[in-house]
């Protein structure tokens, strides 16, 4: 297992420090590569929509083991592009704040509730709730970013968000530690049903 999680960790880290690296050269203006890989890195971040959801999916691969640990968190961020690309391009998807609240709902409840579905099936799950986040940060790219390197920041910033959820995953190798990612999944269902309701205000 550890070997799983070694590779993508070094990689992320790389790209992590290769983007400050070029960002502290350039300018802060996203049009820029640097600027726009940096503004997508930091706008999952900035929203607790996203963040709660895409730790989530790090928690529920970790829980199902093995290969959901790893399979999960590369469908997510490879799902959202595609949708981030169809944000770009302004085709429309309704229900988009209603789908991300609903992810942190669905992907929390499912830790919560220790659902162990089929990796087919998690997969599915994962992937649908996808495109409604890669569809949100595409519709709010800025206007000056540079989009491909804007949708490379997210995505890395989407890893980065997996690999706490699995890092805060692995707690069910124990079991003291398994209630502790039960009641996680449960707080980021319930702080979805929170973002829901502000959907409908």
């Amino acid at each position: 297992m550890n070997t799983i999680l070694t590779r993508p960790t070094r990689l992320l880290l790389a790209l992590l420090l290769l983007s400050l690296a070029s960002a502290a050269r350039a300018h802060a203006d996203a049009s820029t590569l640097a600027g726009g890989f940096w503004s997508g890195l930091l706008h999952p971040v900035l929203g607790w929509d996203h963040v709660v959801a895409m730790v989530a999916v790090g928690l529920w691969g970790a829980f199902l083991g093995a290969p959901a640990i790893w399979l999960l968190p590369v469908i997510f961020p490879t799902v959202m592009a595609l949708g981030g690309a169809l944000g770009v391009a302004g085709v429309p998807l309704p229900g988009v704040e209603i789908g991300i609240a609903a992810s942190a709902i669905a992907v929390g409840g499912a830790v919560a509730l220790a659902w162990r579905a089929p990796i087919g099936l998690a997969a599915v799950v994962v992937g649908a709730f996808a495109v409604f986040h890669g569809h949100a940060h595409g519709t709010e790219l800025p206007q000056a970013a540079h989009a491909v390197a804007f949708s490379a920041g997210f995505v890395v910033a989407t890893g980065l968000l997996h690999l706490a959820g699995i890092a805060l995953g692995l707690l069910v190798r124990w079991p003291a530690g398994t209630w502790v990612v039960r009641a996680s999944g449960g707080a980021i269902s319930l702080a979805g049903l929170f973002f829901l309701s502000q959907a409908f205000l």
